[in-house]
């Protein structure tokens, strides 16, 4: 699982690295090539356990495996190269543009641009290596009468708490599944009502509620065209989709295809606006670290924001001091941004 992990994760310097070293570029290659290649040069250039004639002898059998024997001598003389020279190409590499530290750290340029951009080029770099760790291994325990333990990392726990769900609340939930954020608002004694557009996702929502003793209302339907008696809530949370430049780290495949959704997100939390009581919340949560998902969806909105700062003070935003921003590097957790809206 850590080599499939990390070669997805690190395929960047591993391509520049096969396309230096082996003289032919990757993009050229036969898929099963390409991906023995990649699978070896992740095994030289990142894990000091595999001696390099294993890794070579690996990829060499993956490629005879695929049926390709016109390229198993290609791919031996490329791993003997990559056995040789993997390990001073990467540690050549520099890191004082975003366009040098996305290609070090293995980024698109546009996520190096934005952090560079916004966070200056040291917390910058600091993000890029704390997505490239392994994530924190979290069970939310269960209470308020749950049955069962929950994976969810303290930044998911935290846009959770920020609710601020009391007992007896009616709380709709826009973006619920897998439900982790809708059971936690279960436990602390809210009326809670789902929502989940994907009819699978919905039904996974239903069975991870029943598994928790969570006792919820899961509406399959698109948030955005709810139906006119879902209204009048104490409290509305928006977990938004987003580019989840806060969870990269345990999703490897996603900085690839990762982009930003700030329509979807503002479209949202109108919805969420309109479906609150007067004087109700509405709380808007995403796992990505980049201003225009951030707070430039929270300041079109133009609704008041409550002081989540003092609430929560160890997590509040450097710039915003009412609102939330949990950062991989700093509090060792998934990336979330999270504010608490009122509806006039």
């Amino acid at each position: 699982m850590q080599v499939a992990y990390g070669t997805v994760q690190r395929v960047r310097p591993l391509d520049h690295a096969i396309d230096t070293l082996g003289r032919r570029p990757v993009r050229k290659l036969d898929p099963p090539v390409r991906a023995a290649l990649r699978i070896g040069a992740y095994q030289l250039g990142y894990l000091e356990s595999v001696p390099p004639h294993a890794a070579a002898n690996e990829s060499v059998e993956l490629v005879r495996a695929a049926g390709l024997e016109r390229g198993v001598a290609f791919t031996n003389a490329v791993m003997r190269r990559l056995g040789e020279g993997i390990g001073p190409l990467l540690a050549g590499l520099g890191e004082d543009t975003p366009a040098a530290a996305a290609l070090k750290h293995s980024y698109p340029d546009w996520v190096a641009e934005t952090w560079w951009r916004e966070w200056g080029a040291d917390d910058a770099l600091s993000l890029m290596r704390a997505q490239n760790e392994p994530p924190e291994r979290v069970l939310r325990e269960p209470g308020g009468g749950l049955k069962a333990p929950w994976p969810q990392s303290r930044g998911s726990q935290l846009a959770g708490a920020a609710v601020g769900a009391q007992p007896g609340e009616r709380v709709l939930d826009l973006c619920a599944a897998p439900g982790g954020k809708a059971t936690q608002l279960v436990a602390a004694g809210a009326k809670v009502v789902a929502v989940e557009k994907h009819p699978g996702r919905a039904r996974e929502l239903e069975e991870n509620a029943a598994r928790l003793g969570a006792e919820l209302t899961v509406v399959n339907a698109d948030a955005l065209e709810l139906p006119e008696s879902l209204t009048g809530f104490d409290r509305v949370l928006v977990d938004a989709p987003c580019s989840g430049l806060g969870v990269l780290n345990s999703r490897p495949d996603l900085r690839w295809r990762a982009r930003p959704l700030p329509e979807l997100q503002l479209d949202l939390l109108r919805v969420a606006a309109d479906r609150a009581r007067p004087g109700g919340s509405i709380t808007y949560s995403v796992c990505t670290i980049n201003r225009t998902e951030n707070e430039d969806i929270v300041g079109a909105l133009g609704l008041p924001s409550d002081d989540l700062g003092s609430e929560f003070p160890e997590f509040r935003h450097p710039r915003r001091p009412k609102e939330l921003l949990t950062l991989p590097h700093v509090h060792g957790t998934s990336g979330f941004y999270i504010a608490r809206l009122r509806r006039p």
